[in-house]
């Protein structure tokens, strides 16, 4: 006998089944949170729930309050279920659903008036609209209002102006020599500038009188709190080189109690740690400016690694660390078995500039002779507070020079990393890194590459999500192939430069969200692999592929008709540059310099014209279509590093 459910018990279970599946693919949204917001750019988080087949949508547009016309921005990021790990450090995330995103090319100082729709063919419930006001910042600036407390070297014997002092620690609190450094009766108030004299400004850190009122450690602790509209400023007074010598010791300057510190102008140099500015789970500076300074002999120039560190404005320095300047140098692995002894002494000097927090702009530096230009903290899983993880950060502008890794890496990264317009010429092991993301976006726009010996232009590793590719110009490969999520190229080029043995790109995507169109690519002679893929199937999570798993391709037209990928992409030469000389691969610790290369596309070549427009990305290109790379021709050039720095290299 065969037993039969009755069509009353069946009918009502579909019916319930059906309405099941519904619901899980309608969106249900959550709590909108607007980022800390930077000079340039706006960030977005909105978590949401549903959205089991991933077709929900958040249009984006904007405008500056009092204009009528409203602007298109790039839609918020869907992201979600995403698995973020690295099995050595216990690292195992899962990226929570929702959408994050930026509104991209603003001006400073300037109110804009946001609004967000979502959408959801399968139904969308709770507040589905939002319109916000959201204030652009504006660079820290000192007080008009407090005192002007002068500082003079120990050893100056001309006139002084009142009231005046012998070191930084005597005018910012007051205190006296040996014992009596740490008695704080007459503190600096918000508002008030220290304006510092020339001179050498060198603790005598084991005498017990020293000046510096600094004995036995040399460090000048900072913890006082200034306030976002009076900070307090320790400032060059204009009159010749001020120079903060550490004389060997560990920490310079630590400010890591401190609130809108402003330091200006001044030299740092000789010592492990210029600026400490946060320790994880302990403490940390908020709002910290330090601009128009020179950083040199130091291991480390800037440095927070606590997660509520917010809102720093790290500006038009120069960075010079203790590498080896005579050829490039990396730290591990036989590609620098030939480095000699130079190699054990890779580590001497670490990052210029290393955060965690929101809110962090770091702009115009030139750097050179670190381990690392500029990094976010790894730091591990995000915490759920989203003032306190790495989103809504600024990196722009900057010229990097001579690294022992890598240019920027966004390693920690959480959401809305904008990482744009920047120059890096020489770096042993990788360009710009995500190892790893967790959830994103982060942005890489218009960034220079050249000269990284390994292949790996973008570090995307320890499986980061939500990475968002456009209009960068790369004279090397990317052929890394530790899957990552969420992966998504427009308008760059890819340029090899027949290293023997490598293709010239490789896609590891860990999941089907992904895309790659509008790229140019040229292909490094004499391989015959030079397109690698993976591409998982829809709803197909692919984490450790095998060998197997991965189609290669000689041709762009092949992978093309294989992946449905890069239906406008081309193949170029070297020839769309008006004059480029690509590295030498047989020569890995070459020193190459920027002002002796050309990254600017030849009027009328391949690249010109063959991109895609992407609002807020591009808006204003000259020609019919935005041009591939990070130079669009007929538009002012890119600046690059400090803007005071005009006609010498900063590295010699």
């Amino acid at each position: 006998m065969t037993f039969q459910f009755p069509l009353s018990l069946v009918i009502p279970a579909l019916i319930a089944t059906a309405a099941g599946a519904y619901a899980q693919n309608a969106t249900q949204a959550g709590k909108f949170t607007v980022e800390h917001p930077t000079l340039l750019n706006l960030g977005f988080e909105w978590p949401i729930t549903g959205d089991a087949n991933r077709n929900a949508g958040v249009a984006v547009e904007f405008r500056a309050v009092g204009d009528a016309a409203w602007r298109p921005a790039l839609p918020l990021l869907r992201m979600g279920g995403e698995r973020v790990f690295r099995e050595r450090e216990h690292l195992d995330y899962t990226v929570p659903d929702g959408f994050a995103g930026s509104i991209l090319n603003l001006q400073p100082g300037t109110e804009y008036e946001c609004r967000f729709k979502l959408t959801d063919p399968d139904g969308v419930s709770g507040e589905t609209t939002h319109t916000v006001k959201v204030k652009t910042r504006t660079e820290p600036q000192p007080s008009k209002e407090g005192r002007t407390l002068h500082v003079y070297a120990p050893h100056y014997q001309g006139a002084k102006l009142e009231p005046n002092f012998t070191s930084v620690l005597e005018a910012y609190y007051g205190s006296g020599l040996g014992d009596w450094s740490v008695v704080w009766e007459r503190r600096a108030q918000p508002g008030d500038t220290i304006l510092v004299h020339a001179g050498l400004y060198k603790p005598e850190r084991w005498n017990y009188v020293d000046p510096m009122m600094t004995p036995f450690d040399g460090t000048m602790s900072l913890t006082l709190k200034g306030t976002p509209d009076k900070p307090i400023t320790i400032k060059s007074a204009g009159d010749g080189e001020v120079v903060f010598d550490g004389d060997g010791n560990h920490r310079l300057f630590d400010v890591m109690a401190s609130q809108y510190h402003i330091f200006d102008g001044i030299t740092i140099r000789n010592t492990d740690v210029g600026i400490f500015a946060g320790q994880k789970e302990v403490l940390g500076a908020v709002g910290l400016t330090v601009k128009n300074c020179r950083f040199e002999d130091i291991g480390f120039g800037v440095w927070t690694e606590y997660a509520g560190s917010s809102d720093f404005y790290i500006a038009d320095n120069v960075f010079l660390g203790r590498l080896e300047r005579a050829r490039l140098i990396g730290w591990t692995g036989p590609l620098w078995a030939s480095a000699g002894p130079y190699g054990s002494h890779e580590m001497s000097s670490y990052y210029a500039v290393k955060v965690y927090g929101p809110g962090h702009v770091i702009a115009r530096n030139a750097i050179a002779y670190f381990h690392d230009a500029i990094g976010i903290s790894t730091y591990g899983t995000p915490e759920k507070d989203p003032e306190r993880r790495a989103s809504s950060i600024d990196i722009y502008g900057n010229d990097m020079h001579m690294l022992g890794d890598d240019y920027v890496e966004t390693d920690g990264g959480v959401h809305n990393i904008r990482v744009f317009n920047n120059r890096g010429v020489n770096a042993a092991h990788g360009g710009y890194s995500s190892q790893p993301v967790f959830g994103g976006p982060v942005y890489f726009i218009r960034n220079i590459l050249y000269h990284v010996p390994s292949g790996v232009a973008f570090k995307f590793s320890a499986k980061p999500a939500g990475l968002l590719v456009y209009h960068n110009t790369i004279i090397g490969e990317h052929v890394i192939r530790d899957p990552s999520s969420n992966m998504h190229y427009r308008n760059n080029l890819f340029l090899g430069g027949d290293t023997p043995g490598r293709g010239i790109m490789a896609w590891a995507n860990a999941t089907n969200a992904y895309s790659s169109d509008y790229n140019g690519f040229r292909r490094n002679r004499g391989v015959a692999d030079q397109y690698l893929w993976l591409g998982p199937k829809t709803g197909e999570r692919l984490y450790e592929p095998k060998p197997a798993d991965w189609k290669s391709f000689g041709a762009l037209a092949d992978f093309r008709k294989s992946t449905g990928q890069e239906e406008h992409g081309i193949e170029v030469d070297f020839d769309i540059f008006e004059k480029m000389i690509p590295p030498d691969p047989s020569q890995r610790h070459a020193i190459y310099h920027a002002m002796d290369l050309n990254f600017r596309l030849k009027a009328g070549s391949k690249a010109v014209d063959a991109g895609v427009a992407i609002p807020t990305v591009n808006d204003g290109f000259a020609g019919l279509a935005p041009d591939l790379g990070a130079l669009e021709v007929g538009r002012p050039e890119l600046k690059y590093g400090p803007s005071w720095l005009r006609w010498r290299p900063f590295y010699r």
